[in-house]
């Protein structure tokens, strides 16, 4: 049987059906927005916004959000399309199988496991360097930070990182919150986001009158801009190279913070619980997508203008924690707003790491029940009819990345998965038009071939961009994906098990 098998679409349909095997339909239009912002408005904005301007776009960072946002919008118009069309968990994955095919389909669910348990492992990291600022410093360095990560300090001493406690911390709590309830979940997700996006528009509407025009002058990184280095030498950051400074530094930050724009393709992960899923999910995708665009260009602006991108490069002066550190040095009389911003940023990573880790559990649920991963993945909880076991699985998995590997690594391994995902996807719409072009679309993706290129082009754009080392860590990934498929998966599908008696994709579009 070929490699590129698909599944046909009344058995997805029949499967997302299945109330009694399947995941508890409580999640409305209200709670799938709310989700989508939650997983969005986090890590990305507090952390990754002050890297891309440290590292490659300075002040310019907010026209990398622009272009960063046009390709997820491109993106988010297609997944709104399949995910009102096959209200199925298991995101892209789901999609990519129907539309191109098993080997496709497993590829791509191999890359989200960067998206989302990466994703995960990062905001975590940025919980706990946050959870260190409200705390003074308490926490040594060695037990918030990897062993590959070490910082010289004004005495010339040199620290070395020994695990992340804090980050492991969180996960369990969250975990364990998971495996409570959806619906308890995404109560206490609401209440958080509502907290978060409060504080996100009090910085906004304070930091505005402390913006200095100078600190947007110039608004792009220079040609020729010299490497800036630590108290000991050590080069920080070189601005080197065509994604290191100008427009060329633009496009390298929108890979940085691409990273932000993860989470609204989290809700199409949800699509199983959504009570109307056809009316619901195009609105929770699109609407959490506008709103947080809109509040990330006004913050990043502010933050750029309020505090010279210069000093985003050193973690220890302000690419950690860089909203509090701009509060404090830079918005006299509001010090008192640095607390505030930093106890709520805490709560709001919290619903960041709840999203995600809620995504990758449903997309192994999913792969599970198609015999690509071991049965333990899609085993529901008795009770709170949760994946309990995938949920404990994760928490393992991600916790080893968060407490032994730096939270920029991480970060920038998130965005490839994404961006290769949203290429897949975007490229699924235009495919699934011409394969089944008289199936029931609730949500029709306007100038679809159009909007499918450009989202692929926009992407695949982005996905270059990403530093040459993460693509390479990327590419050892996607290989030990594939040795996974073959020497496991391919010969445990139930697909392929079954092909015998059950109807091909091809079959079924040809019975219509």
């Amino acid at each position: 049987m070929s490699l590129f098998v698909r599944k046909p679409l009344d058995q997805l349909l029949a499967q997302a059906a299945d109330n009694e095997k399947g995941l508890k339909r409580t999640l409305g239009a209200g709670n799938l927005v709310a989700l989508g912002i939650g997983a969005i408005i986090g890590a990305g904005l507090f952390v990754r916004t002050a890297a891309a301007a440290g590292q490659a776009a300075g002040p310019g960072v907010t026209l990398s959000f622009i272009i960063a946002a046009i390709g997820c919008a491109f993106a988010g118009l297609c997944y709104a399309e399949f995910a009102s069309m096959i209200p199925i968990a298991g995101s892209a994955y789901a999609y990519s199988y129907v539309t191109m095919g098993e080997l496709i389909a497993w590829v791509i669910g191999w890359a989200l496991i960067m998206e989302y348990a990466l994703g995960a492992a990062t905001v975590s990291i940025a919980w706990s360097e946050y959870l260190n600022k409200l705390l003074g410093g308490a926490i040594p360095y060695e037990w918030c930070h990897s062993p590959f990560e070490s910082f010289t300090d004004t005495n010339n001493i040199t620290h070395s990182g020994i695990m992340n406690a804090p980050a492991l911390a969180i996960l369990l709590v969250l975990t364990l919150l998971l495996i409570r309830g959806t619906q308890e979940s995404a109560a206490v997700n609401a209440i958080i986001v509502f907290v978060k996006v409060a504080i996100v528009i009090l910085f906004i509407a304070i930091g505005w009158q402390f913006i200095k025009p100078e600190n947007h002058t110039p608004y792009l990184i220079p040609e020729g801009t010299k490497a800036i280095t630590d108290n000991a030498g050590k080069v920080l950051t070189s601005y080197d190279g065509f994604f290191k400074h100008g427009w060329g530094g633009i496009l390298g930050g929108a890979a940085i913070v691409f990273f932000a724009f993860i989470g609204f393709d989290a809700v199409s992960t949800a699509a199983q619980e959504a009570k109307n899923p056809k009316r619901d999910m195009p609105i929770g995708i699109l609407g959490s997508l506008v709103v947080c665009t809109i509040l990330y260009i006004l913050f990043g602006h502010v933050l750029t203008g309020v505090a010279p991108w210069t000093d985003f490069v050193d973690p220890e002066r302000g690419r950690e924690a860089s909203v509090a550190y701009a509060i404090s040095n830079y918005m006299k009389g509001y010090e008192w707003l640095a607390t505030g911003v930093t106890v709520a940023i805490l709560a709001g990573f919290s619903s960041v790491i709840l999203v995600m880790l809620m995504g990758q559990s449903r997309i192994f649920f999913t792969m599970s029940n198609d015999g690509l991963l071991p049965k333990a993945f899609g085993a529901i909880h008795p009770k709170y009819k949760t994946p309990y076991k995938a949920n404990w699985i994760l928490f393992v998995f991600v916790g080893l990345f968060a407490a032994f590997v730096p939270g920029h690594v991480a970060g920038d391994l998130t965005s490839f998965g994404t961006l290769f995902a949203f290429v897949l996807v975007s490229a699924g719409v235009w495919i699934m038009r011409k394969k089944a072009p008289n199936m029931e679309r609730p949500f029709k993706t306007p100038a679809y071939k159009l909007v499918s290129i450009l989202g692929v082009v926009i992407c695949t754009g982005m996905i270059v961009a990403i530093d040459s080392r993460t693509l390479q860590f990327a590419g050892i990934w996607m290989i030990v994906g594939l040795v996974v498929y073959f020497v496991y998966s391919r010969k445990r599908s139930k697909l392929r098990s079954y092909a015998d008696i059950l109807p091909t994709a091809d079959d079924f579009e040809k019975n219509r």
